[in-house]
């Protein structure tokens, strides 16, 4: 919930929201508001502190860009002389796997001391070029993303993933067709990518790292035309897994065209100030994966609510 500045709103209560599932209101369950929120009914005890995860991808940027950001990062970790105002856990994706710090801390110098000790990976990926490599690269990110959920879902709470990466391949466009098994699998990894993000309370945030020079790129935007839900699998390509339309579809930011990556890292991680928790009961489906859409409304104009746009509903 931000204002028209884009900062976090506090102070709002259970009757300024709206929640509609499928354009039909429904009963607030339960409301937690975190950082400053009040209600009078349906209140939920605090929740766990929000876990912040910072992870750096070394599969789909190349090595002179992870120099770079590794600066920022650093910058980002040593605001206010190393004392961060949230905790923070590092993550490191490679092609070799992915390594997750188990502990977050708010000690940036101790962080950034971790962070030193990690050794950038150079790709091994043995198509690094074309389409198949663009694949590979593909399939890496989603196994990632897939591991990282299954871990987190373990974990109570809310969780911030800020993932540091121009994004893997979108492999879709005119020249990409596929076959109705291809559209099957892919649907079912729409509905499991989804199911595991709601389920781990993931919200991802997509900071490019690429930078100013890349801001007249197709990438910074292309996205944009995958970010309609996907009902079903005659309609389904691959971007509709892209990183950036993942992180608006969950209620985080795609930031791009910015060599100030601290400052989008420092952006993304203020959402944990103050946010809204609204548990509102499920409608029947009329068949397996039925997509149902969720708007969430607020009688304060002027405010704009980041929020799952959806969920997949079982009969």
């Amino acid at each position: 919930m931000t204002d028209h500045a884009g900062k976090t709103v506090k102070g709002l209560t259970e009757k300024d929201f709206t929640v509609l599932t499928n354009g039909h209101p429904q009963d607030i369950l339960s409301f937690e508001a975190s950082g400053g929120g009040v209600s009078t009914t349906n209140v939920q005890p605090a929740g766990p502190p929000v876990k912040i995860i910072l992870l750096v991808d070394e599969v789909n940027t190349n090595f002179t860009r992870v120099a770079y950001e590794r600066e920022q990062i650093k910058t980002f970790l040593l605001r206010n002389e190393g004392v961060l105002d949230h905790p923070v856990s590092m993550a490191f994706f490679s092609d070799k796997g992915t390594e997750i710090q188990n502990n977050s801390s708010r000690d940036g110098n101790a962080l950034l001391a971790s962070f030193d000790q990690h050794e950038t990976a150079l790709r091994s990926v043995r198509r690094s070029e074309g389409f198949y490599g663009a694949v590979e690269k593909f399939q890496l990110s989603l196994t990632t993303l897939q591991s990282l959920t299954a871990k987190e879902a373990q974990v109570p709470g809310r969780k911030m993933v800020v993932w540091i990466s121009p994004g893997w391949p979108l492999l879709s466009g005119p020249n990409v067709e596929l076959g109705a098994k291809d559209e099957a699998r892919l649907f079912a990894s729409i509905v499991a990518v989804s199911n595991a993000l709601r389920e781990a309370r993931m919200t991802l945030y997509s900071v490019d790292p690429q930078g100013a020079e890349s801001a007249g790129g197709a990438r910074n935007f292309y996205y944009k035309d995958f970010l309609k839900p996907v009902t079903s699998a005659r309609i389904v390509v691959p971007a509709n897994l892209a990183l950036q339309v993942l992180a608006v579809q969950t209620g985080g930011l795609a930031l791009t065209a910015s060599n100030d990556i601290a400052g989008q890292i420092a952006q993304c991680v203020a959402d944990s100030d103050t946010f809204y928790t609204l548990t509102v009961d499920t409608t029947a489906a009329d068949r397996p994966n039925e997509y149902h859409a969720i708007e969430v409304k607020v009688a304060t104009p002027g405010l704009t609510v980041r929020t799952r746009n959806g969920y997949y509903a079982q009969p």
